[in-house]
């Protein structure tokens, strides 16, 4: 089993406010040059990173130290196939980051519904990375912005309001929650379900009061009511409910009439 190559271990921050950081990627210079970034931007607040080249050693370095604050993971680690169950195991336990040469939206959306708390693709800048770094650190959610528009455009033909049921290559664990199918799927008002696809394409709290013509406090009170009936927390939490309520199950046809 190889060792970790950049940090053997995964070294606490030395300050509260500062991020530790793992980079799993099968690339030795792609690895490196994203740990560099990482720790090289003067108004970074990046401590540490580990970087390794697969999953095995990134196993074998969470036994060595303290489990970093974010993850930073290629999708595709020496494969053609994306590692989605990695990012769902990884996920249940620490924020991960998707940062992948793919912006296909079947990788995209698979990462957000696998857990993922943000996805960039590696034509990003550094200071974009080092930004949504410390944005998923902190419990965000953090899509490039190429990717926020496939999100978008998807969630968009999709469409807002579909009745309850999810495709069965779907069906989220029996552990997952209403929000996500399991067990009875709560009902949200037009408002709400308009207010949760606007969430999920990457809107402020501001922009969607805006685009519905009303205050931003209510709409603060909508997500609230979402968060409460979905039994979600985070943003990253919210935009894999509303992918989920918006993919129709077999034979179940979106609702017509205006959006």
């Amino acid at each position: 089993m190889a060792a970790a190559d950049h940090v053997p271990r995964f070294p606490a921050a030395e300050g509260a406010s500062m991020i530790t950081v793992a980079v799993v990627d099968d690339h030795p210079i792609a690895r490196h040059g994203i740990a560099h970034v990482l720790t090289a931007l003067p108004d970074a607040n990046v401590a540490a990173v580990a970087s390794v080249g697969s999953l095995t050693d990134l196993d074998a370095a969470l036994t060595t130290g303290p489990a970093p604050d974010v993850i930073v993971m290629d999708l595709y680690l020496d494969g053609d196939t994306p590692a989605l169950d990695a990012v769902a195991a990884l996920s249940a336990t620490t924020r991960v980051l998707v940062m992948s040469a793919s912006g296909l939206p079947a990788d995209v959306l698979g990462a957000i519904r696998a857990g993922a708390s943000g996805y960039v693709t590696k034509h990003c800048s550094a200071e974009l990375l080092v930004a949504a770094v410390e944005t998923v650190a902190a419990g965000g959610f953090s899509l490039s912005a190429e990717l926020a528009d496939i999100l978008q455009a998807e969630l968009t033909r999709r469409g807002p309001r579909y009745e309850d049921g999810l495709p069965h290559g779907d069906r989220p664990r029996p552990d997952e929650g209403p929000a996500y199918g399991g067990g009875a799927r709560p009902r949200l008002s037009a408002r709400e379900e308009e207010t949760l696809s606007y969430v999920a394409r990457g809107f402020t709290h501001a922009q969607i009061a805006t685009r519905l013509g009303v205050r931003k406090t209510t709409v603060d009170t909508y997500v609230e009511r979402i968060r409460a009936k979905l039994q979600v927390g985070n943003k990253a939490e919210l935009t894999r409910a509303a992918l989920a309520r918006l993919t129709p199950a077999p034979g179940v046809r979106p609702r017509t009439g205006p959006r």
